[in-house]
């Protein structure tokens, strides 16, 4: 049976999330060797651009040069997996700002100039995803999992379970109720081990949201624990300004206004 061809690429980011990749150092060579990997700039010299049955895309649309990479990759990728919550949800760089980016623009490169962008969005906004793995990074595990399923010829399996599902597992004193923390780990897709709060860090929300989230129970422990609507909004955005989240925040927040009216 041929070898799976696979290309990895990295459009505006940090690199982070290829870098998890060369970062398994045990596993690498059987990854190697179990796929035919045609591109990879991150750790290739010559790579080879050509027809592919997966590729990995990290990084968000921020460039013209970005949405012309990506759709050259989508039109030669029989897959097509987001990594990376820059990749997925757009990250910090997709995050709200009311800030001018003109002046912001001026203000970075003064006299030398700027070159063009656009605003930063997720790999969705241009192609079709056929899966998405969040984080920032990724994490390793989760990665290995995803590569062992492709080569099984299967999609890896969604995590449809919350930060707050490991939390419990690690027996984590839950930092939100008990301490008064702003933790977005009822809202935040699994898959970390829930690595901050075990560290006595809430989570910041960085793998982007879980399917299903239960908005109106999060949004009212907050105004409970003294946290105001705009806040709530502004730490859930950070990583993944996603639309339908801000909505439902904002939807609460009414609803609470009328209920102490």
């Amino acid at each position: 049976m041929a070898k799976p061809r696979i290309g990895i690429y990295g459009l505006t980011g940090c690199a982070g999330d290829e870098l998890v990749l060369l970062n398994c150092e045990d596993e690498l060579l059987e990854i190697v060797a179990a796929v035919d990997l045609k591109s990879f700039v991150t750790a290739q010299s010559h790579p080879e651009e050509c027809e592919l049955d997966v590729a990995f895309v990290g990084g968000a649309v921020a460039q013209p040069h970005d949405r012309e990479v990506l759709l050259d990759v989508r039109r030669r990728a029989g897959l097509l997996i987001a990594i990376g919550t820059c990749a997925v949800w757009g990250g910090v760089a997709g995050a709200k700002n009311d800030q001018d980016r003109a002046a912001l623009k001026r203000l970075v490169y003064r006299e030398a100039g700027y070159p063009e962008s656009l605003p930063p969005q997720p790999l969705s906004a241009y192609v079709q995803v056929d899966f998405s793995l969040p984080g920032c990074p990724i994490e390793k595990k989760q990665l290995l999992y995803s590569l062992a399923a492709l080569l099984h010829g299967d999609l890896p399996q969604r995590i449809g379970y919350p930060v707050c599902t490991e939390c419990r597992i690690a027996e984590n004193v839950c930092l939100l109720k008990e301490r008064g923390l702003l933790c977005c780990g009822p809202l935040t897709q699994g898959g970390c081990g829930a690595r901050c709060p075990s560290h006595n860090r809430p989570c910041a929300g960085c793998r982007g949201p879980v399917e299903e989230a239960n908005v109106a129970a999060e949004y009212r422990i907050l105004l409970e624990k003294g946290y105001g609507p705009e806040e709530i909004v502004r730490r859930l955005g950070t990583f993944a300004r996603v639309p339908h989240l801000v909505e439902l925040m904002e939807k609460e927040g009414k609803k609470h206004a009328q209920d102490i009216a």
